[in-house]
């Protein structure tokens, strides 16, 4: 299974902030949208991301307030992105080897969404599922051996 099916299943639904955003704007757009996470893009690119991990370290710096900085001060400045062409199999490694719960999909500086942990698990649970269903009325059509 490829990045590419399953961003065809999720949407195309994407949220973006530039890295001059105050922290407080991009916190309220996630907890509004109910998001994990806002790509970060300036002039056009992906430039970071801005996920419940970097929001936590800044309320953390901040003493428990969010603070009035932007997103630039706490935004990661270099995601791990993955293609509409990479492997599922590979997302899953790449997510659980660097601890990223969301990873953009980019293809020569395009930014195509936002795959989480969340969608990965999801498709391969489908996935699964449906092997299974496969599997089972395989067995119960078997054919019974031929008589010789």
């Amino acid at each position: 299974m490829k990045v590419s099916e399953i961003l065809k299943v999720k949407g195309d639904i994407l949220y973006t902030v530039t890295p001059e955003t105050p922290i407080s704007e991009a916190v309220a757009t996630m907890a509004e949208r109910d998001i994990g996470s806002v790509v970060v893009m300036e002039f056009g690119e992906l430039v970071g991301m801005l996920t419940f991990r970097e929001v936590v370290k800044a309320v953390h710096t901040n003493g428990g307030q969010i603070g009035a900085g932007t997103v630039r001060r706490y935004m990661d400045d270099h995601p791990i992105t993955i293609t509409p062409e990479t492997d599922i199999n590979e997302v899953r490694r790449l997510m659980l080897e660097r601890h990223a719960r969301y990873v953009p999909v980019v293809d020569a500086k395009t930014l195509f969404g936002v795959i989480s942990f969340y969608d990965v698990a999801k498709a391969v649970f489908e996935a699964q599922s449906f092997e299974n269903r496969m599997l089972k009325a395989y067995i119960r059509d078997w054919p019974e051996a031929a008589e010789e």
